[in-house]
């Protein structure tokens, strides 16, 4: 996966996998101390610029943001579960179940 096409998938521009499958995204809660530091890697917008994007798309009906989960444990066990999911977390999980899409560097 390249960094656009994840950044399409997690600011809602594309919700379809290469297969074509629906993508359940899958992201932590806006006030999670690591959600910023991974947009701001990702997007280049800093977590007040995402909020604000994900606040216009939602007053307009547009699109949903990523589902929010409390934890990085609670993101790995929904992608466990859910073969369409995709997530984020900051250390490569060693389950091997898991399949590294991309990895960004600071």
């Amino acid at each position: 996966m390249t960094q656009k096409q994840a950044v399409d998938l997690f600011m809602g521009r594309n919700r379809a996998l290469s297969n074509g499958d629906f993508a359940l995204m899958l992201d932590l809660p806006r006030d999670h101390p690591r959600r910023a530091a991974f947009y701001e890697a990702l997007t280049g917008l800093n977590a007040a610029q995402v909020n604000s994007y994900w606040a216009r798309l939602l007053f307009s009906g547009q699109n949903m943001p990523p589902r929010a989960l409390a934890d990085e444990a609670m993101v790995l066990d929904a992608l466990r579960r859910n073969p369409n999911a995709v997530g984020w977390v900051t250390k490569e999980p060693a389950d091997k179940q898991f399949r590294t899409l991309l990895v960004i560097r600071k």
